[in-house]
């Protein structure tokens, strides 16, 4: 009640110094003369005291003019919102110089640009790896310094949880990695660096794993083609070495299997950001894969459920080799008696396609790893079951390259559900 009364007293001031002069003049028979003196001294007083404020408003550094009653307390409360915005201002220019001071010694190039896609500020590490010259380059457009339709439509997205990975061209001779970060007031911090290196390596690795395949097939054919005249000579012959060529005839079976999806993962990776032209028709896409499996598997349950009659864009072959791993490895980790249900639906918006089973399931500390090449939750089972550890890696490949998004979600005891979720942009809904 206290903070309050200086407030009651400012609006009570005036109603009662105008109605004390207003009875003074009514008993001198001069009240209108008496009202227009008050209201030309209240306004002459407003007027000079609006004069002061700007005056003091313009040249904010000096003190606060010296006023009594409810100016008084104005100008001290327009004095202590200029400190508090100072002190602000401060702690934020420090905040900024700081962050610059530490921007400049990373050896990435680190850009500022702001709402409309300026650059606002860089490091000097830009000027190497980008190019950007400062100042003149300072207030240009920042697409227009990194000529990159990629670029482009990254930053117009505004989806930046992943980075983006911009491949050698003929006129740029290095691979960059763009991470972008927002800023509260819609700026961006555009980190660029330099991963050229790390590119080759993955460039290597993916030639060494396709010429090694290629150069292995020959050697497995001449091998396999051996064990089989071994098989087919009379039994007496082969009945004493019959178990060890059962055995290399499997291993031999087996290594082609891995050989197939090593070669199968080395095209998809080397095809990954190509576009995709063809729409895909899951309904029929699926309907095909579920004959040809009933055959592998005549006994088991198999389910289709279409909820959902879109196309995706896509590569065909790609797609069909990623349902069919993931089917695959519903039938083969799940009981013999137990169904595998394939559905495609739309969910949220975007196109899934779900493979739904149920096994044992899988203890969550796998799930992060499962798409890791020969990354094995049961060696053991694995092994029995006859998979080279490459399926899941192949359906993940095949999900960056059709922008689409591998979700896993499993239980123990209670089974597991692989679905690749497509963008809902890169989708038709002809054939609904």
């Amino acid at each position: 009640m206290t903070a309050l009364r200086p407030k009651w007293r400012t609006l009570l001031q005036t109603p009662f110094f105008i109605l004390g002069f207003a009875l003074v003049g009514y008993a001198f028979d001069m009240l209108q003369m008496t009202l227009l003196m008050i209201f030309g001294v209240m306004v002459f007083y407003w007027g000079w005291q609006l004069y002061r404020l700007e005056r003091w408003l313009e040249n904010s550094r000096a003190a606060p003019p010296e006023a009594r009653g409810a100016w008084g307390r104005l100008f001290d409360q327009i004095y202590r919102l200029q400190r508090q915005s100072k002190e602000t201002q401060g702690r934020l220019e420090s905040s900024v110089n700081y962050l610059q001071d530490s921007l400049k010694q990373l050896r990435d190039a680190a850009i500022i640009i702001d709402q409309r896609g300026n650059i606002s500020w860089v490091n000097d590490s830009a000027g190497a790896l980008v190019g950007i010259e400062i100042p003149g380059d300072v207030g240009r457009p920042f697409i227009h310094l990194m000529r990159s339709p990629q670029l482009s439509e990254y930053l117009g997205a505004g989806d930046y949880q992943s980075p983006l990975r911009l491949i050698p061209t003929p006129e740029q001779d290095r691979s960059l990695q763009i991470e972008v970060t927002t800023f509260a007031g819609g700026d961006r911090l555009v980190f660029v660096k330099d991963v050229t290196e790390q590119y080759k390596l993955e460039v290597m690795r993916q030639d060494f794993v396709g010429n090694v395949s290629h150069e292995l097939r020959t050697p497995l054919t001449v091998l396999k083609g051996y064990v089989e005249t071994l098989q087919s000579l009379d039994a007496e012959i082969v009945a004493p070495i019959a178990r060890p060529l059962s055995q290399m005839d499997m291993q031999v079976a087996r290594m082609e299997m891995l050989l197939k999806d090593l070669l199968w993962l080395s095209r998809i990776e080397s095809i990954e950001h190509s576009d995709k032209t063809t729409w895909v028709d899951m309904c029929d896409l699926t309907a095909d894969l579920v004959e040809d499996l009933r055959a592998a598997w005549p006994e088991r349950p198999i389910t289709l459920q279409h909820d959902f009659g879109g196309l995706v864009l896509g590569d065909p072959m790609e797609l069909h080799s990623a349902v069919s791993n993931l089917v695959v490895n519903a039938l083969k980790y799940s009981a013999p008696e137990s169904e595998v249900i394939i559905e495609w639906t739309l969910r949220e918006g975007r196109p899934t396609l779900s493979v739904v089973d149920k096994g044992d399931g899988i203890d969550p500390i796998h799930i992060p790893r499962l798409t890791e090449r020969f990354y094995r939750v049961d060696k053991s089972r694995s092994q029995r079951t006859g998979g080279t550890g490459l399926g899941l890696a192949i359906v993940k490949h095949v999900a960056v390259a059709h922008n689409a998004e591998l979700k896993i979600e499993s239980k123990l005891g209670q089974g597991s559900q692989f679905s690749l979720v497509f963008d809902a942009t890169g989708n038709s809904d002809e054939g609904v």
